[in-house]
């Protein structure tokens, strides 16, 4: 069956952004787009269900289930500069090779049927050493992209990148879009709120918003976006036990 999508809206988006949000290293990617969806107020725009997520559901405090899911927001640009945007956050990715590429393809098609020609990733890299502050590395869809990316202060990353943030932009680019991916330096231990910033302040000038990310100091704000983070977890231990060589990092 693959995925399903069920959209909940069909707004009028002028060339919007698709930024991905789903869990990797330090929940870098989660904490982002969830201050983001938070502080502009977006508004759902549909979600997509695969049948290659977790087979779990986490019992809440209050009794009901959580189930894995991905879902996208809209935020239509309001202030001069701002652009349209298209946000995708959940709590899972695919525990397949042929689950992430279902569910990629589903993402770019949604994002396709609303005029996105461009895609940012978020995710957070493991350097193997003490982070002081986090430094941005890049891989970028085309060279044109790739220069966009380099003004934003981030480096080129070298090595390979595992999950969606890395197939998201391969794919898309066979479908003529451009994007790129952009990570941050975390230790991996903890959710990397820090993280989350400098990607945020990177993206600022791209994404035209105008948000005060000395808001985003701790993940408690964000409590109603970020738990549970049973599947996140589950995710990434299930791809480790996939028969190929284990990555330096998960996105």
């Amino acid at each position: 069956m693959g995925c399903i999508i069920k959209l909940l809206a069909k707004p009028d988006l002028k060339n919007p952004i698709l930024v991905e949000g789903l869990p990797g290293i330090g929940l870098v990617a989660n904490i982002a787009v969830a201050f983001l969806i938070k502080k502009l107020k977006a508004d759902v725009l549909g979600e997509i269900r695969s049948t290659a997520f977790p087979e779990v559901s986490v019992v809440e405090e209050i009794g009901t289930v959580k189930s894995p899911f991905c879902r996208l927001y809209y935020y239509k640009g309001k202030e001069h500069g701002e652009r349209d945007l298209i946000l995708l956050y959940g709590n899972t990715q695919a525990l397949t090779r042929r689950g992430q590429y279902e569910l990629c393809n589903a993402i770019l098609e949604v994002s396709e049927k609303f005029g996105c020609k461009y895609v940012i990733t978020l995710g957070g890299y493991r350097p193997g050493k003490k982070v002081k502050r986090p430094n941005l590395y890049y891989a970028a869809s085309d060279p044109e992209t790739a220069k966009t990316a380099a003004a934003l202060g981030a480096k080129i990353l070298s090595g390979q990148i595992y999950g969606v943030a890395g197939l998201l932009i391969g794919l898309a680019a066979l479908r003529g879009m451009q994007g790129f991916c952009l990570l941050a330096e975390t230790s991996g231990d903890r959710l990397d709120v820090a993280a989350a910033r400098e990607v945020l302040r990177a993206l600022s000038g791209i994404l035209g918003s105008n948000l005060d990310l000395e808001e985003l100091r701790d993940a408690e704000d964000l409590a109603d976006f970020l738990a549970p983070f049973d599947f996140g977890v589950l995710a990434k231990e299930r791809m480790r036990k996939m028969t190929r060589p284990k990555p330096e990092w998960f996105i």
